[in-house]
């Protein structure tokens, strides 16, 4: 196949005032600020328009709104995956240097022309900061869209050995059928490589994404359409979820799932497709990433300032609504009072609003629901353990809530085993000897092993950290935060509770979208049936 331009890592634009960039973005920021995006669904050529709208607000302006979807019913649905069906055949022939190109322009122009334009649009459906939406939706897009062309070709390009008088070949196919991709609501660059990652294997998808991200998702589809990808390859489904997939669960062309969302939503796709087993044409791959409750672990040896860096940093960007976010923290006492005051002092520190307003650190949590089940557990933390910092919020204008800092006496308690998915970290407070011990109920605290972090000076003590702990996160960090994985860096995913650990960012992750075929050539056949042993 044809050489592959060299990948490289998406530059992070820091958008400091006077800078083009920034005002670019602002720009943008208004002009989207004044439309509302219509997502039909897409069938082929066909644009539908059910007339039974989803609507996607702003969140930190929960009155405004920027998106309007239409949700796709059964005949919708069905509609969607036979028109992915038809458009497979000629999808899957296409060299996959030709679907690379399609990607490679995508990234080109994701970074260039539409950067602040998918900027933008992030920030105000998914109430990122300028830099949370710049690292996410720009840089990590751009990064999965160059990185997986890169590991496909890496993938072609690993051939058997052939002896003399042979030629052994092993061919990349696509599934047999197409991929049912569900993406969440909190990463604009998942949403987009969920359906992306089996596209560019030569595989068709529909898509059913989250409604909060309708705005992010119309320009998204604008951008891979610019780039060249052909009517078909991709549909999309809108809705709430469950009607899509009872559907798609029904078909017999269903080759695999692409989902990110709740563990529990995963199991119940995973239970449908067992129920079903016999009726598919082929085992359908399921790849999921779900949830965590990340944690943080110090000896007594780490640094106090880092560590209490990394729980404000990892506990509170994007309003904790990252599945990697620091969630449970573990001090020794011995630091206890210099890091809690720290993390405090930043708490009160942090501007939260309008994403808008650049000197804001925090925008909105995502929607009403998440906002009431945040407070619900601020609620808690003020009912049974200690807030040392925030507690409150208000959904008056959007659905904002503080950054909260609570110490727990119980290591059990809930707020260490339950996933809140929002800005609160809860400590507990270990005796440093119990280092040994405080390990092991890291690591069997909670029921998933998505991320963590070890911070420590102390080589003896990162070993043992290591080796206890090396079932209780896929991602993990050694003096740092537990968020923040980039593409080719650092693969991403986790197991237990958190999914299938399928490395996203990596070329393991791309093998689930690949059925690979072996050819044997054989230049000068037998024509005897008899061997030599036999004379």
């Amino acid at each position: 196949m044809a050489h592959l331009p060299a990948p490289f890592h998406e530059p992070v634009e820091s958008y400091a005032p006077g800078t083009p960039a920034r005002q670019r973005l602002q720009e943008a920021l208004d002009a989207l600020g004044r439309e509302v995006a219509e997502v039909p669904v897409l069938a082929g050529r066909e644009q539908i328009r059910t007339g039974r709208l989803l609507e996607a607000v702003m969140p930190h302006r929960r009155h405004h709104r920027v998106a309007l979807g239409h949700e796709a019913g059964p005949a919708e649905t069905q509609k969607a995956i036979d028109a992915a069906l038809a458009a497979a055949p000629s999808w899957a022939r296409l060299p996959l240097a030709a679907r690379a190109a399609i990607f490679l322009r995508a990234a080109d122009l994701l970074s260039g022309p539409w950067r602040a334009r998918i900027a933008a649009a992030c920030m105000l459906g998914q109430s990122k900061t300028c830099h949370q939406a710049e690292i996410d939706a720009i840089a990590e897009l751009a990064d999965f869209l160059r990185w997986n062309a890169h590991f496909a070709a890496q993938l072609e390009q690993h051939q058997p050995v052939s002896p003399p008088g042979q030629w052994n070949r092993l061919s990349m196919r696509p599934l047999e059928g197409f991929v049912y991709a569900v993406t969440p609501f909190n990463f604009l660059a998942i949403a987009a490589n969920l359906p992306a990652a089996p596209l560019l294997c030569g595989n068709v998808v529909v898509w059913k994404p989250a409604t909060a991200t309708l705005l992010g998702v119309h320009h998204i589809l604008a951008l891979f359409r610019e780039a060249g990808l052909p009517d078909g390859v991709l549909t999309v489904v809108p809705g709430h979820g469950p009607e899509q997939s009872a559907v798609v669960l029904q078909s017999p062309h269903l080759a695999g799932i692409h989902f990110t969302g709740s563990t529990g939503t995963f199991r119940h796709l995973w239970k449908g497709v067992a129920e079903r087993l016999e009726t598919y044409r082929t085992f359908p791959r399921l790849v999921g990433e779900t949830g965590g409750k990340d944690f943080i672990v110090a000896h007594a040896s780490a640094d106090p300032a880092a560590l209490a860096t990394a729980i404000s940093r990892g506990a509170f960007e994007y309003q904790g609504q990252k599945c990697s976010a620091a969630s449970r923290v573990y001090v020794p006492r011995s630091m206890w009072s210099e890091v809690r005051d720290r993390v405090a002092a930043d708490a009160a520190a942090m501007k939260v609003g309008d994403v808008a307003d650049f000197s804001n650190f925090m925008g909105a949590v995502i929607d009403e629901r998440a906002f009431a089940r945040i407070r619900s557990y601020q609620k808690l933390a003020k009912e049974s353990a200690r807030v040392l910092a925030g507690g409150g919020g208000s959904d008056e204008v959007g659905y904002f809530v503080e950054p909260t800092l609570v110490e727990v006496e119980d290591p059990m308690h809930r707020l260490m085993q339950e996933e809140i998915f929002g800005p609160l970290v809860s400590c507990f407070v270990y005796d440093d000897a119990r280092w040994t011990e405080t390990l092991s109920l890291v690591d069997r605290t909670s029921p998933y092993a998505l991320t963590g972090a070890v911070f420590a000076r102390d080589a003896q003590a990162l070993v043992e950290a290591d080796q206890a702990l090396q079932q209780a996160a896929g991602n993990y960090y050694v003096n740092d935060k537990p968020t923040g994985a980039v593409v080719g860096q650092q693969p991403f995913g986790g197991a237990r509770a958190s999914g299938t650990n399928d490395k996203a960012g990596s070329m393991y992750h791309l093998l689930r979208w690949l059925s690979p075929r072996t050819t044997k050539e054989t230049f000068v056949p037998p024509r005897d049936f008899r061997y030599p042993f036999m004379g």
